[in-house]
């Protein structure tokens, strides 16, 4: 199965300069958790999410509209090509721990986006057994990796710094 069958096309996008407010009404629209952030040239340059937004509506004192995305977009992008297997997809996004993957083309522009939820609905349909017990393989690994803490909290750093020996 390759990204180009699954993955969702004509993806609308934004500008770093667009505010998130602008950015959430996309969402909103669109029924998705992350929007794409193209440059002048169409370079992809970053993601923001529905998390990116929040976070940063909840704890600065701008408003929305206010906040240019490039503020709060993640910058470093992890990417799948229009060509590349789901497994490999899968493997990107658990190494990056996200759900989301722009596909980009051979040229690097981008061509659509990719989620769990793209790959899940596409093994629902799988009707190869083998096929789909190895992607639901695959895809389990994935759910775990994106669902593990990517840094302590206080708390657990603590405790496990409790249970080091003292030297």
């Amino acid at each position: 199965m390759n990204i180009a069958d699954i993955c969702t096309k004509n993806v609308r996008t934004c500008h770093p300069e667009s505010d998130i407010a602008a950015a959430a009404v996309i969402m909103w629209e669109t029924d998705c958790g992350a929007v794409p952030v193209l440059d002048d040239g169409g370079k992809l340059v970053g993601v923001v999410t529905d998390r990116d937004i929040s976070i940063a509506v909840a704890t600065r004192k701008n408003l929305a509209a206010e906040t240019p995305v490039k503020d709060v977009m993640s910058g470093k992008v992890a990417t799948c090509g229009i060509g590349d297997s789901v497994q490999g997809a899968l493997k990107i996004m658990r190494e990056a721990q996200i759900r989301r993957l722009p596909v980009l083309d051979e040229n690097g522009k981008l061509r659509g986006i990719v989620s769990v939820n793209d790959i899940i609905l596409a093994i629902r349909e799988t009707k190869t057994k083998a096929v789909k017990e190895t992607l639901l393989q695959e895809l389990m690994l994935t759910l775990m990796a994106i669902s593990q803490n990517r840094r302590p909290h206080g708390m657990a750093l603590a405790e496990s710094r409790s249970m080091l020996p003292r030297t």
